[in-house]
C-alpha cells in the first residue's frame, strides 16, 4: 500500500473534511476521495462516517489513525537516519495564546535550519493537546500549566510567564501603587472563557477570599479582550505575552498586583517514547533557550 494513502488518511483525519485535506495536500478532492475509498477496500471497512456537516472517524478509522502515525514516524525515522538531514514534518500542538504570541519567532528559528521541514501548528486547548502527545498525533505540547496533569507523558517547564491584570490607562484602580484582592472586590471583569486555565485560577482565589465579581463580558479571544479593555471600564487576566505590545504603547496599563496562587509556567509535553528526529531535537533546545531570557 503507497504510504502516501496513509498520508493522506491522516490529514483527513486531522481536518475532518476531504476539502481541506485536498488545499493542505495540494491534491484535487476527488484524489482524496479515490485514496480513502482505496484504502477503506483494502481493509474492508468505513473509515469515516458523517457527522452534521463534517467527518469524524468510524472506530474502525480510529484504530487505523493510531498504526497510520507510528507507520510515517517510523518512514520519517528511516528516512533521516539514512540522509542525516532534518526534513519531514514536525508537528506542534499549542494553546491559542502561545501559538499566537510567544512561537513565531521560534518557528522561524528552526526553519531557518531546516529550510525543508514543513511546520504544522495546531492550536488547541489543553486536553487536547495532551490527548494528541499521548497518542503520537503531534510531536510535542505547548500549554500553560501551574502542574503537570498527566504523569505518564514527560514534562519539562520552559519558563514561568507572568500574569497580569490590565486596564484601561483611566481605570480607578491605575492610581494605586499596589492592588489587593480587596480592591477587587465589585469590579467588572472581561474574562476569557470559562474552560481557561488562568481564569479557573483567578476565580477559585476570589471565591476563596469572598472577593465578588461582575463579569461584564465573557470572550474567547483575547485581541477581542484587549480591545473591550482599552473601549471599556472592566480589567482582565491575560499573560504578559499576549499584552506586550499594547503596555509599551501605553494603551493598556499593568496594574500593580500580585497573588502566589495565580501563576503559570509555559510547559512542554512530548510522548516519553517519542522517537527524537534532529529537528525535534534542535526545535525542544530552542525552546529550552527561551528560559534564559
Amino acid at each position: 500500500m503507497d504510504l502516501t494513502y496513509f498520508q493522506t488518511f491522516r490529514e483527513v483525519a486531522l481536518r475532518q473534511s476531504f476539502t481541506r485535506a485536498a488545499e493542505e495536500l495540494g491534491y484535487a478532492q476527488s484524489s482524496i476521495t479515490m485514496q480513502i475509498q482505496k484504502l477503506e477496500r483494502a481493509y474492508g471497512v468505513k473509515l469515516f462516517e458523517r457527522y452534521g456537516k463534517g467527518l469524524r472517524l468510524t472506530s474502525a478509522g480510529e484504530d487505523l489513525l493510531k498504526i497510520a502515525v507510528q507507520m510515517l514516524d517510523l518512514y520519517q525515522q528511516s528516512k533521516e537516519k539514512l540522509s542525516k538531514q532534518g526534513g519531514g514534518t514536525l508537528s506542534i500542538g499549542a494553546i491559542d495564546s502561545l501559538a499566537a504570541y510567544y512561537l513565531p519567532p521560534l518557528i522561524q528559528q528552526i526553519r531557518q535550519k531546516y529550510p525543508d521541514l514543513a511546520i504544522r501548528l495546531q492550536p488547541d486547548s489543553e486536553t487536547v493537546i495532551e490527548h494528541k502527545v499521548k497518542e503520537g498525533e503531534i510531536d510535542i505540547g505547548l500549554i500553560l500549566e501551574s502542574k503537570p496533569s498527566d504523569p505518564t507523558l514527560q514534562w519539562i517547564t520552559i519558563k514561568e510567564e507572568p500574569l497580569i491584570l490590565i486596564a484601561n490607562p483611566d481605570h480607578t484602580l491605575s492610581i494605586l501603587d499596589e492592588v489587593t484582592l480587596e480592591h477587587l472586590n465589585g469590579v467588572e471583569w472581561i474574562m476569557t472563557e470559562s474552560s481557561c486555565n488562568y481564569r479557573m485560577m483567578l476565580e477559585k482565589v476570589l471565591r476563596t477570599r469572598g472577593i465578588s465579581y461582575r463579569i461584564g463580558l465573557e470572550l474567547g479571544n483575547p485581541e477581542a479582550i484587549k480591545r473591550c479593555v482599552r473601549a471599556g471600564s472592566g480589567i482582565s487576566l491575560l499573560p504578559r505575552m499576549v499584552v506586550e505590545e499594547e503596555l509599551s504603547r501605553g494603551t493598556l496599563i499593568a496594574l500593580p498586583f500580585k497573588h502566589p496562587d495565580i501563576r503559570l509556567e509555559v510547559q512542554m509535553v512530548i510522548h516519553p517514547k517519542k522517537w527524537m528526529s534532529h529537528s525535534l531535537h534542535e526545535f525542544i533546545e530552542i525552546l529550552k533557550s527561551t528560559s534564559e531570557f
